[in-house]
């Protein structure tokens, strides 16, 4: 079931996040966050709505928006990400809640969503492209995580 997150999907969302953040470089962040950071950044913005993935009353998938930068010209602009559960993967969890949101992105009116996505991630890219995502650009050597150095390339979605 896809509902939006709250507050209290906090330790859960962060316990999925938090083994991308130990165990790969799909993040760039590499301290684990608690509970209590994980929702405060959960419904920071009215427009840039959490959703969660749940099976069996336990969450298993997140996905949201956020603002791409603070300037007011791209107020029409968000980055999404999303993440399921390690133990979750190729069951169409994924697929399914990426189009959930991006469908709510698409009725909240923003035209360009924006992905980035660090390098090497082969089933990333395909989802994406999948999705009607187009590549844009790549970053080289922008992160630095398990003492190397990590490129990124940005894919585009226009409504």
């Amino acid at each position: 079931m896809i509902r939006k997150a709250e507050v209290y999907d906090a330790a859960e969302i962060a316990s999925i996040y938090n083994y991308y953040i130990l165990n790969s470089s799909f993040t760039f962040e590499e301290i684990a966050l608690s509970a209590k950071e994980m929702a405060q950044r959960i419904n920071i913005h009215p427009k840039m709505t959490w959703w969660v993935y749940e099976e069996d009353q336990k969450v298993v998938a997140y996905a949201f928006a956020a603002p791409w930068k603070p300037r007011s010209a791209y107020k029409n602009t968000v980055e999404v990400s999303i993440y399921v559960d390690e133990a979750e993967h190729s069951k169409g969890i994924g697929l399914t809640l990426y189009t959930h949101l991006l469908r709510a992105v698409r009725q909240e009116k923003f035209h360009a969503v924006l992905a980035g996505i660090a390098l090497p991630n082969e089933q990333s890219v395909k989802f994406h492209q999948k999705l009607g995502f187009k590549k844009v650009g790549q970053l080289r050597e922008v992160g630095f995580k398990f003492n190397r150095w990590i490129d990124v390339s940005y894919w585009e979605l226009l409504f």
